[in-house]
């Protein structure tokens, strides 16, 4: 998983400045049928047919640390609505700080997958997993 500009700037004034982050209370699990960019652009999320980001607590249950080398996981499944039409072939997803924006990292899915009328998407515990590298 990479993380954006924005959160690599965040990061660093953070370690690097003092200047304080406050994490969001809650972040957002979204799809995208098109790559994402590094800058955060490049995300074309499903319009429509029940698409919604799914929304997921930002605390150590839902993402707990994974391993020795810090890296964390989703500890719980993140399961998006049931599609009521199609999605098109989701191809990447992103964790975003707000429902409308704020893409903080990203990622290619493994393969490909076309959502179709009824078909419900979703990962599986330790399905996605943020390290530094």
């Amino acid at each position: 998983m990479s993380f954006t500009n924005y959160l690599e700037s965040v990061i660093l004034d953070e370690v690097f400045g003092g200047v304080n982050y406050t994490p969001p209370a809650t972040v957002y699990v979204g799809l995208s049928t098109t790559a994402i960019n590094e800058d955060g652009t490049g995300v074309t999320e499903p319009s429509g047919g029940g698409y919604a980001r799914v929304a997921v607590a930002n605390n150590g249950t839902n993402w707990p640390a994974t391993g020795t080398d810090g890296a964390k996981s989703n500890g719980t499944t993140i399961t998006f609505p049931q599609a009521t039409a199609d999605w098109g072939t989701v191809t990447h997803f992103f964790i975003a700080d707000s429902n409308t924006g704020g893409i903080l990292a990203y990622a290619p899915i493994g393969v490909s997958k076309t959502i179709g009328v009824g078909d419900t998407a979703s990962f599986g515990v330790d399905s996605l997993t943020i390290t530094l590298d």
